[in-house]
């Protein structure tokens, strides 16, 4: 009766054991499936995009953003990015306004809610080089002229320094499509007439467009948008800015030239600065009071400068540099909010405007104000 009652009990153990076996299962293939189908949804819900290849989709902070591709859990960086021609030197401030304003004349062409920014992969560097270099014998692909073997004011010039280009992608399933490409070419200014760069500029972007059709993954239906951009001279405090663009809607033609009335200028500014408007003349004014009453507050500066963009007459934003000689953490401290406090009463307001405050040992403070906005942050480069 014991044994009965005892092969009875094992039985009812191995029943038991049996049904948790199969509804454990039957709850790991099924929440299984629920973590795929929960993974597949955060990646819509983060706008990430995964193909074959490894390719995904960042998301991005704003509308104004694009949002970049990643692949293989890697940023994909530019082929040919920081290729410039090796005859001439540049301005250092170029390459920063030459990059960042591609990619604000990109936004007016391939919006970011809809494009999905790629750093540029068809132009390679090696191909890049032959572009930027002079023609000649050994370099038929040259766009620059023949060196004429002059040394003087009649040598023939390097007009193309640069070029860039930025990849604007969209969704295709799962996977990403080439919709369009921003090409930014930057031309020489440094003892070239004015208008000489601009017919060779044009020339050579007709060409640039020939180039890039011939390209078997570009082909010849994706749109190509050609930005000219203009470098600043070697010893200038700022940057260059952008005068024209065109558009390549298919085959190897280039639409008609549209200009862009961009400029940069240095504040305060100097006797024969160019950029003569009204609202500039305005600006340095308010800045010099700014710079005055800055000075005024802490007599330890070396220098306050700043660059200022304008498109047409208005101010698109404006990036300041306070160099001083004091260390006191407490000083940097009181000065920083002293210069928050007193700059919306001079600087503009409601654009992107940047304070750096630093000292020969380096970066001690950030003082920002962000676009649409008419107050600062501070922010203090301290350490432990």
């Amino acid at each position: 009766m014991r044994f009965a009652k005892w092969i009875g009990g094992g039985l009812l153990v191995l029943i038991l054991g049996a049904a948790l076996v199969f509804f454990g299962n039957f709850y790991h293939e099924n929440s299984s499936n629920v973590s795929k189908s929960t993974k597949t949804s955060s990646s819509t819900t983060n706008s990430k995009i995964t193909s074959k290849s490894g390719i995904q989709v960042t998301g991005k902070a704003s509308d104004t953003e694009y949002k970049t591709v990643v692949k293989d859990g890697n940023y994909l960086v530019s082929k040919a990015r920081g290729v410039t021609s090796s005859e001439n030197t540049s301005n250092a401030f170029n390459t920063t306004s030459f990059e960042n304003g591609l990619l604000e004349v990109a936004k007016n062409h391939f919006s970011p809610k809809s494009y999905i920014f790629q750093e540029g992969q068809y132009l390679s560097s090696a191909t890049a080089l032959n572009w930027l270099d002079r023609k000649s014998s050994t370099n038929s692909l040259g766009l620059n002229p023949t060196d004429n073997k002059k040394y003087d004011d009649s040598r023939a010039p390097i007009y193309l320094q640069t070029i860039e280009e930025q990849d604007f992608m969209t969704q295709d399933g799962n996977n990403l499509k080439l919709s369009g490409i921003v090409i930014g070419l930057a031309m020489n200014t440094q003892d070239i007439v004015k208008a000489d760069m601009i017919a060779h500029g044009k020339t050579i972007a007709a060409e640039v467009i020939k180039r890039y059709r011939a390209m078997k993954s570009v082909g010849k239906d994706v749109p190509i948008v050609v930005a000219m951009y203009a470098q600043a001279k070697n010893d200038s405090l700022s940057g260059g800015s952008f005068y024209a663009w065109a558009q390549s809607k298919s085959g190897d033609s280039l639409g008609t030239w549209n200009g862009i009335d961009d400029a940069t200028v240095v504040l305060p500014m100097q006797d024969g600065t160019t950029y003569a408007k009204a609202v500039a003349t305005e600006t340095n004014k308010s800045f010099v009071k700014f710079q005055d009453n800055i000075e005024g507050f802490f007599p330890n500066l070396s220098s306050v400068t700043a660059q200022a963009a304008f498109n047409g007459s208005t101010v698109k934003g404006m990036n300041v540099t306070v160099t001083t000689q004091f260390y006191s953490a407490t000083e940097i401290q009181s000065f920083d909010n002293y210069i928050s406090q007193v700059a919306p009463n001079y600087l503009p307001t409601n654009v992107p405007v940047q304070i750096r405050v630093q000292t020969s040992t380096g970066l001690q403070a950030l003082i920002v104000q962000q676009k649409n906005e008419k107050t600062y942050t501070v922010n203090i480069i301290g350490s432990y």
